[in-house]
């Protein structure tokens, strides 16, 4: 099942990483935006992850002949997602600190104006301006950089929805912004 994972892992990982390197041209040239590279980033990731399914009914089939229960299951596909996702945060944290070290300002930039342009009232504009100047502070330090890039974007991002949407002080928005702090 190691052997499954790895390798199921590794190919998520090699799409995902490939997406990353070949982007990075397509943004120095203005093809790809903040909205458009989204789509064609979180594309990528279905796709990559798609390798889950694959693993297990690899799995289902040659390893467990032809049944496989649920916890195995589970098992395998957090495996290949940990590995697909650890080759997404190395090849991040390479390219966007050796490649284009200017990405992440410019993306703290468009959040920010993004939010002056979509926001209902004050309170939900200060609120996710002190939010991404946290996430500034924290992406200082390389290991929380890491942790974020690993499994924190997704938790983010729900978070400065929350915000854009003007409830920046519901009891459900400290709940989300717990998932992402340190």
């Amino acid at each position: 099942m190691r052997k499954i994972a790895l390798t199921y892992g590794l190919i998520a990982g090699a799409i995902v990483s490939i997406m990353i390197l070949g982007s990075i041209p397509l943004w120095n040239r203005g093809i790809l935006n903040f909205e458009n590279g989204e789509i064609v980033g979180y594309t990528t990731m279905v796709i990559a992850l798609s390798m889950i399914f694959f693993g297990i009914k690899s799995c289902r089939a040659y390893r467990f002949k032809g049944s496989i229960n649920f916890w195995q299951g589970v098992k395998l596909g957090l495996l290949i997602t940990l590995i697909a996702s650890i080759m997404y945060a190395l090849t991040w944290e390479f390219s966007f600190n050796a490649l284009a070290p200017d990405f992440t300002e410019k993306a703290w930039q468009h959040y920010i104006e993004k939010a002056k342009n979509e926001s209902q009232n004050e309170a939900a504009l200060n609120a996710t301006i002190q939010q991404v100047e946290m996430w500034k502070e924290w992406y200082k330090n390389p290991f929380l950089q890491f942790r974020i890039d690993t499994y924190g974007n997704s938790t983010s991002r729900y978070c400065y929805y929350d915000h854009k949407r003007g409830n920046p002080s519901k009891k459900t928005s400290a709940a989300r912004l717990t998932l992402v702090t340190p």
